[in-house]
Parts: C-alpha cells; sequence; structure tokens
C-alpha cells in the first residue's frame, strides 16, 4: 500500500454503499444524474455518488422493461424477489492505493464492507473494474451480488482505472476523484505523464491542450499486472476485515477472517473477468476458492481447435490487439451491408454517418484491403463483413457493428491498448493519435475555452470510463487535412472523411507488422510493433488454474469480445493445461452480447437478451459449489428468446436458468485438443 488508508461509514439511508444514496429508483433508466453544488469545483462526495450512478447505468440495462428492477437491481433479494425497497446498503468503505513504492502505479482498492458482514462466516467476493474503468467500475455487478449476501466486496481498478492528466493545465486526478495540481499532488496522484519539464513545455507548444490518460499513457502496460493487482485487493481485504474484526492482544490483532476459513471469489466482467482469472492462475498463496469470469477479454499462449457444430471455426485464439485492429478496419464497412438494408440506424446505435462508412469502403479497396472489384458500397460492405465473420465474430453479431464503432468503443480500445502494449508516452502519438476536448468543427481547444469544459474536466472521475472518448475529451486525428480534428470528422488527403482509415490502417499495421500492402515494416514503424508485439506477449495466460473451480459465461454474440477469441479458447486452453478433470465450465448465452447498456436501443432490444441475469446464476452457482459442495451444470449452450417489442418486459422466460441437465444436443465438450460447440 502507499499513502492514506481512508474509511468511510455509511448508514444505508442518507448514503450506501451500493447505490450512493440514490437507490434502485435513482440508478433507473429515467432517473437524472445526480448534481453538485459546484460544478467545477465538486466535492470527494458528489464525485463518488455520480460515478457510481454512472458506472451502473453503462455497465446494465437499467429500464424496466429490460429487468431492472424485477430481474436484477438493488431491490431484487438473493432468491430473486422483490423485498428489497431501494436496495440502499450500510457499511464502511475502505479506500487505498496499491503501489510499488514509486508512486508512479497507483492502482487503486477498495474495500467494502456491508453491515451485515458475519466474521464468523466470512466471504469475500474480489472485484475487479471491467474496461479501463475507475474503482466504482464493478459495483453494478458481481459487487453488488457480493453485498446482498453479506460478504466483504474488495475491488480493484487494476492499474487502468480515472488518471487524466491536463498537460497545459499540469492537473491530476487524486485518490478521492478530485483534482490537484501535478507539483503538488506528487506520489498522491493517480496518475502523472512521466515527462520532463522541457518534453511537457514542447508538447504543449506542438500541439496544446492534449491529455495524457493512464490506461494509455501510464507506460507500465498495467494488463500483465492485472491478476497482481486483483490479488493484492484480497490482501487489502483480509487486512481490513481483520483491523475491523481481529481479536486484540496485548501485543497486536489476532486475525480473525483469514484464508480457509474465508469464501473468496474472484468475479468481474470483460476486463475484469480477464484479470479475475489471471489472479487464479498467479495465486500461489491459495487466497482464491473460486472464479466467475464473464464475457471475460482474455487471451491465451496457446489455443486449441474451436469447432462449432462440428465445423472448425476459421480464425480463434487471436489477441485482443488483432482482432480489435481487424474490427476497427472492418466494422465502419461492414454497416452498409444488405444484413443492415432497410433497419433504421438510430435504433441500432448512435448517430452515424452512412456517407463516412461508404467512404471507408472505398478507401478500404483502394489500399487493397478489399478485394471485390465494383466500387458498388453494397459489395464492398458484403464483404467486409464476411471478412469479419471469418475473423471469428459470430453471425449473431453481425448487427452490433454498428454500435460498437459508431460508439467508438472499438476505435477507443484499439488506441488505448496500441499506446498500452508499446509502453508508448503520450508525446509518441502513435498513428497520429492524441485525446483533447474540441470546438464545434471537431479542432482542439482549450480547458479554459468554457465553463463546460472546466466543469467536465473536474467531473472526469465520475464521468469517465478510462477510454477517450469520455464525457468532452475527445480522439483527436492530428493527421487530418488542414489541422488537427476530433477523429470522427476528421479528412483524410482527398479532403473526405473515410473515418479516418489511414489511422486504422497504421494501428492495424502494429498488429501485423506488415504495411497495406503486405511489406514488412521498417525503421520507427518497425519498433513500434515490435514493441506492441512484446507487451501482448506480457498478458498472454496460461489458462492453468490447478484445480480452482471457475465458471466462464458469455454471450455467443459477444462483438466487442468475440467468444471464438476469448471463452472458447480459454475453456479450450485450461483443459490442455489442467487436463480432462478440470473443473472449468462454459456457459455460452444464445442471443447474449457485450453491453447491456446497449439494449436500451430498440433495435438491438428485440433481438438480444442480457447477459448479466447469468452472471448473477453463475455467482450463485459457485457460492453453492463453495459452500456445500453442489455440482456445477456441465459446459453448454444456454437458450434465450429475445422479447417481442422494445416494450415487452424482459421475463425469467426470456432468460431460463441453465439447465442441471442438459440436452446432449447443447452440451460443449472437449477432446483430442478441440472444443465443440453446438
Amino acid at each position: 500500500m502507499q499513502g492514506a488508508i481512508v474509511t468511510t461509514s455509511y448508514d444505508g439511508t442518507t448514503d450506501d454503499l451500493l447505490t450512493g444514496g440514490l437507490g434502485k429508483s435513482g440508478l433507473g433508466f429515467a432517473a437524472l444524474a445526480p448534481g453538485f453544488a459546484n460544478p467545477a469545483s465538486p466535492t470527494a462526495a458528489e464525485l463518488r455518488r455520480l460515478a457510481i450512478y454512472q458506472n451502473y447505468r453503462a455497465l446494465l440495462d437499467t429500464s424496466t422493461a429490460g429487468g431492472y428492477g424485477v430481474l436484477y437491481g438493488p431491490n431484487i433479494d438473493v432468491q430473486g424477489g422483490n423485498t428489497l425497497g431501494e436496495g440502499k446498503i450500510a457499511g464502511e468503505e475502505t479506500i487505498a492505493f496499491d503501489d510499488d513504492g514509486t508512486g508512479q502505479v497507483n492502482a487503486t482498492m477498495m474495500v467494502q464492507v456491508p453491515a451485515s458482514f458475519d466474521p464468523q462466516n466470512p466471504c469475500i467476493v474480489a472485484v475487479t473494474s471491467s474496461g479501463s474503468r475507475g474503482i466504482y467500475g464493478a459495483v453494478a455487478t458481481a459487487g453488488e451480488w457480493g453485498l446482498k449476501h453479506g460478504c466483504a466486496v474488495t475491488y480493484s481498478d487494476k492499474g487502468s482505472g480515472m488518471g487524466v492528466d491536463d498537460l497545459m493545465g499540469n492537473t491530476v486526478n487524486v485518490l478521492d476523484g478530485t483534482r490537484a495540481v501535478a507539483t503538488s499532488a506528487g506520489s498522491s496522484s493517480n496518475f502523472t505523464a512521466s515527462l520532463s519539464d522541457a518534453d511537457r513545455a514542447a508538447l504543449n507548444q506542438q500541439l496544446p491542450n492534449r491529455f495524457a490518460v493512464k490506461h494509455a499513457h501510464s507506460q507500465q502496460n498495467p494488463e500483465k499486472d492485472w491478476g497482481r493487482y486483483t490479488l493484492h485487493a484480497v490482501e487489502f481485504a483480509f487486512y481490513v476485515l481483520n483491523s475491523k474484526f481481529g481479536q486484540p492482544t496485548g501485543g497486536g490483532t489476532v486475525r480473525t477472517v483469514h484464508p480457509g476459513q474465508a469464501i473468496v471469489i474472484a468475479a468481474g466482467v470483460s476486463n475484469g473477468g480477464g484479470a479475475a482469472l489471471a489472479a487464479a492462475e498467479q495465486d500461489t498463496q491459495a487466497l482464491i476458492s473460486g472464479v466467475v469470469a464473464g464475457e471475460p477479454q482474455v487471451q491465451v499462449v496457446a489455443a486449441a481447435t474451436i469447432q462449432r457444430a462440428g465445423a472448425t471455426v476459421a480464425t480463434s485464439g487471436k489477441s485482443l490487439f488483432d482482432y480489435t485492429t481487424y474490427a476497427n478496419l472492418y466494422q465502419a464497412c461492414a454497416t452498409q451491408a444488405s444484413a443492415y438494408s432497410g433497419l433504421t440506424a438510430s435504433t441500432l446505435g448512435p448517430a452515424f454517418d452512412a456517407t463516412a462508412a461508404a467512404e471507408r469502403c472505398q478507401s478500404l479497396r483502394d489500399k487493397g484491403l478489399l478485394s471485390a472489384q465494383t466500387g458498388d458500397t453494397t459489395t464492398l460492405a458484403n464483404e467486409a463483413l464476411a471478412r469479419l465473420n471469418q475473423y471469428g465474430w459470430e453471425p449473431q453479431s453481425n448487427l452490433l457493428h454498428l454500435s460498437h464503432f459508431a460508439s467508438y468503443a472499438t476505435p477507443a480500445v484499439a488506441v488505448t491498448y496500441a499506446n498500452a502494449y508499446s509502453r508508448a508516452s503520450v508525446k509518441d502519438r502513435l498513428c497520429g493519435y492524441s485525446f483533447a476536448m474540441v470546438d464545434a468543427t471537431g479542432a482542439p481547444q482549450a480547458v479554459s475555452a468554457s465553463a463546460g469544459n472546466q466543469s467536465s474536466l473536474a467531473q472526469i472521475f465520475a464521468n469517465g470510463n478510462g477510454l477517450p472518448p469520455m464525457s468532452t475529451i475527445q480522439l483527436v486525428n492530428d493527421d487530418s487535412l488542414g489541422g488537427p480534428r476530433r477523429d470522427q470528422v476528421s479528412l483524410n488527403a482527398s479532403s473526405k472523411n473515410d473515418y479516418n482509415a489511414d489511422g486504422a490502417a497504421c494501428l492495424r499495421s502494429l498488429s501485423t507488422g506488415t504495411t497495406d500492402s503486405g511489406a514488412p515494416l521498417s525503421g520507427s514503424a518497425l519498433d513500434r510493433a515490435n514493441a506492441v508485439k512484446e507487451g501482448i506477449q506480457q498478458v498472454l495466460r496460461s489458462a492453468q488454474l490447478r484445480g480452482v473451480p471457475t465458471i466462464l459465461v458469455q454471450g455467443r454474440a459477444d462483438a466487442l469480445v468475440p467468444v471464438n477469441h476469448a471463452s472458447r479458447a480459454y475453456f479450450g486452453a485450461n483443459r490442455i493445461a489442467d487436463g480432462p478433470d478440470s473443473p472449468t465450465v462454459y456457459y455460452e448465452v444464445d442471443n447474449a452480447q457485450h453491453f447491456d447498456a446497449f439494449l436500451t436501443l430498440s433495435g438491438l432490444s428485440t433481438r438480444y437478451v442480457p447477459l448479466q441475469p447469468y452472471v448473477i446464476r453463475a455467482l450463485d452457482l459457485m457460492y453453492a459449489r463453495l459452500k456445500s459442495g453442489a455440482a456445477l451444470p456441465p459446459s453448454q449452450l444456454v437458450h434465450t428468446t429475445p422479447r417481442s417489442s422494445a416494450l415487452t418486459q424482459l421475463s425469467a422466460a426470456n432468460v431460463p436458468p441453465i439447465p442441471a441437465s442438459p440436452a446432449a444436443a447443447d452440451l460443449i465438450g472437449f477432446a483430442n485438443d478441440t472444443v465443440s460447440v453446438p
């Protein structure tokens, strides 16, 4: 630990651990965001409340029709009943930095101890934030489950949380989310870019009004240590619990809560699920009793062959950077494919420029990255979509490419991980990308340009997700014709907006090590590609869990972290590493995808179901396994039924339980180094 350890008590009425005092009603889809007495100078308590509000709603569909308050949510008890009212949970919250003594890491740890915690029957849920989110980035998922079960919940932001360095203003975030001048914050800063005064001044002069963001620019490649940070959070939980419940003696305190006595479940979704798996692999102290990894972003050293319905999947087991840079090339064009014909774009995702998407198709053809002889947009787009399917995306995810590209999930991941894996400095501006606030034309502007900008930066801890674009901080193409512009509206050398095909191709080259034509990179471009390759090698997992009971649960339609590269690949790698008797099971959920919050879009709500009910059920199953030895259902495809309309209430019939004895045709098997999926 580094620096202060801060503990705050919450009474469960005016404020609480789960909802920030907002209750079930205050987190719902129609609820307005909590405000500030002074938006330009928010208090730590105000930031915490808004961070819980924003993170909860970012991870779950909080509409009633989508299941919030009916199948899941603060008001739903551990038996699935609507008995908890507003669902506020009293208890204590303790926060500290996890650091190596340099002040350069400062991953945030947090332990929530509900008032219902029983030291004679202890349980701990270790939850790591999803995506690049801050410390409240997993309260809505496994955090809520743990608090309702009377478990202490220990969190980590895994070293990639909400650290934003305003290079021009020289301000940074500190532990409680407020901002301070970097020079006075020192090692209490969540993240300060590693720049000399001369380098900072030169960058501010060349490209003023830019930001460094922790996940992209820490130069730590934090993903390699996600497992270690999660284990440190577990150790921190034991420290907090024994400080509170330990038996005092004349010479100190006798531990009353310790490993072996307490059930410890490592859990999380997306990056948090990947961190839970990494922690279990690295757990040499037997701290972790079981793992629940929802839609895990996890990459394996060696993958098994994957067969679906008896046919070998063409592409599987690729690294995150590989498949994301591939998606970043082709998704925009794919939105113009025949599959999208007759559908209203606004029902499938955010505002989207179809003209720019068509230009992307043409630019890909010009680069030789699409081979169709005709320049017809639909033909090119159909090829782009087919390429995505061949590269591991399930056909069920075809209509999700618009939402993932238009919301900038895919481009943001590609840019951030290019920087993270190569340990790039903010001054390197990989492939011409930077982060800035912008004016109405998309040109970078100063924080001081408006009161809104100033308030936005002051509140970034609560409103940001660690992955620009976030709040008012945008992804900028510094190489845009005529000067830097917001990436979505930037121009290529021909003065056309093709969603910055040149930038996307540059990022892809860092994965392949080749140019568009297939020629090997050379010089500094090759050096950077080799740095990315080295960074990826550092984050690959062995899938060796040494008999720790583990549940993988993921939606078949996942378009951000495709199943063929994630859960299917990890399940197979685990069987190879731990053998046929491994207690790891995999539940693949039909019609479920990555972002439950996207299901508020009418065009998606009738095609997909939320994954959260199955994360909850997986946690229930794991708890029963660890508590009473109950058997886990075998690996299987779980069938679901999407709603008939956006106004239809989601019910248990749409998302039925995981069968204890599934039909033989639904079983997921493994034999001869091959995963077999229905």
